[in-house]
């Protein structure tokens, strides 16, 4: 598994803690939360900085799913799908110049390994109309 895809997951942990703890700010949460996974510098670095960029933008990342996640209730989104798409929003919309397509084929790789099929193909629809709407 290459480096920037075990950050990712990492950070996805990370949200999903906050996520079910009901916290925002990843303070606390992530010092504990990096003192039980020991990683690699780098990996560390990047994943801290998707999931703090991630809780960050987080009012405007849930504004957005809930705008394209059309006939959905946000709190029927599964805690692992909506933390793949504010993620994967926060990467499109404010991150370091990865590729939009590189973006969404890792919240697709992360969603066939902690979520379903039929979630796979939700996010994917869901993070593609935000690509079209906000990206050249």
């Amino acid at each position: 598994m290459g480096q920037r895809r075990r950050a990712r997951e990492l950070a996805l942990q990370l949200l999903y803690e906050l996520d079910v703890r009901g916290e925002t700010d990843p303070g606390p949460t992530a010092d504990e939360f990096w003192q039980r996974h020991v990683v690699p510098e780098d990996v560390r670095t990047f994943a801290d900085a998707l999931a703090r960029g991630t809780a960050a933008h987080r009012p405007k990342i849930d504004e957005l799913i809930c705008r394209f996640a059309e006939h959905w209730d946000f709190d029927r989104i599964g805690v692992v799908d909506r933390n793949i798409l504010r993620a994967g929003i926060f990467e499109l919309l404010w991150g370091q110049g990865t590729p939009p397509k590189v973006v969404i084929n890792e919240a697709l790789e992360m969603a066939r390994k902690f979520s379903t099929e039929e979630s796979t193909r939700f996010i994917n629809g869901l993070l593609d109309r935000v690509r079209r709407e906000f990206l050249p």
